[in-house]
């Protein structure tokens, strides 16, 4: 997508030890106007798969995942990081290692919103490792539904995350797929 490299080349700013800030348009101070075209080509990307859950988790991902959903005309779900007093009943529960963070972190589903007859498609912003994207993955599984798809807005291949997931012969679509990126030149290659 020419639109999102172009947006993380002007606004994008790469820290030590391979940290891609990109909170002036995705997930921090958000772009809606540009959000909702993210969404659309989430939506061109997996129209076919009669998806009819999206599922993310908190709270990079919430922005994104509901201009995707509003494009598919389905709810969203996102995982919690933590047990709260309006999570009822039973729940969902994995633990997902956050590479930013540099922390483990217990998300949760309510089982009242994610189970057999759903098609969900998981989205996020950033594939690193695809720890989170494992953990939501661990969850579909748990909940009886089926996954069609994962997508992320951007991917950092070398960091391996996306070829994994692939190799299991799941779906995966990048919407910007970076290569390599060096926080000293501020260059960022991206894969075509």
């Amino acid at each position: 997508m020419e639109i999102l490299k172009k947006k993380i080349l002007e606004e994008g700013e790469i820290h030590e030890g391979n940290i891609l800030k990109v909170d002036s348009f995705l997930n921090h101070q958000i772009d809606i106007p540009f959000l909702k075209e993210i969404g659309k080509e989430f939506y061109n990307c997996f129209k076919d798969e009669n998806v009819n859950k999206i599922l993310t988790i908190e709270s990079s991902g919430i922005a994104i995942a509901a201009m995707a959903a509003q494009e598919f005309g389905c709810p969203l779900v996102f995982a919690k990081k933590s047990i709260t007093k309006n999570i009822a009943g039973d729940i969902y529960l994995t633990p997902v290692e956050s590479f930013t963070h540099g922390t483990t972190y217990g998300v949760i589903v309510s089982k009242e919103f994610l189970g057999k007859g759903d098609r969900v498609l998981i989205i996020d912003d950033f594939l690193a490792m695809g720890n989170a994207l494992n953990g939501l993955i661990e969850i579909v599984k748990e909940s009886g539904a089926e996954l069609v798809g994962c997508g992320a807005v951007i991917e950092k291949a070398y960091q391996g995350g996306g070829d994994k997931l692939r190799k299991k012969g799941l779906h995966v679509e990048s919407l910007a797929v970076i290569e390599s990126m060096d926080h000293k030149t501020g260059t960022i290659e991206f894969r075509d």
